[in-house]
């Protein structure tokens, strides 16, 4: 099942510092080895309800053993130091939904949980 790297972004800094510039140039060929792909990158973002502060970024795995794999690999703890000296935010590793996911299935549990007590 697909699982995701999703990070939530923020410069300390209104211009980027050369080490950010580094590991942008850098993570692609930490991801390669794992099947990572950039799926959302440097764009903006459209607030719709609440408050985000920062950019998106969503990079895709085949697996969440490959997300992990890729985040505990020498080579990306290497860069993380370019990124986290510079910019704040969040980063969750998350696994996806299987194919022809419906939510009705989970709003039925939901539903039989709370009938239950």
């Amino acid at each position: 099942m697909v699982a995701y790297a999703l990070g939530r972004l923020e410069a300390r800094n209104p211009r980027p510092h050369r080490d950010v510039i580094e590991y942008i140039e850098r993570i692609q060929a930490t991801l390669d080895p794992y099947g990572g792909a950039f799926l959302v990158h440097g764009v903006p973002v459209e607030v719709r309800e609440g408050a985000w502060l920062g950019g998106l970024v969503l990079i895709g795995f085949p697996g969440m053993a490959e997300a992990r794999a890729w985040y505990d690999s020498p080579a990306y703890q290497e860069i993380i130091p370019l990124r986290t000296d510079h910019i704040t935010g969040d980063i969750v590793l998350v696994e996806g939904v299987p194919s022809g996911y419906d939510p009705r299935e989970l709003a039925d549990k939901m539903r039989a949980e709370t009938d239950a007590l």
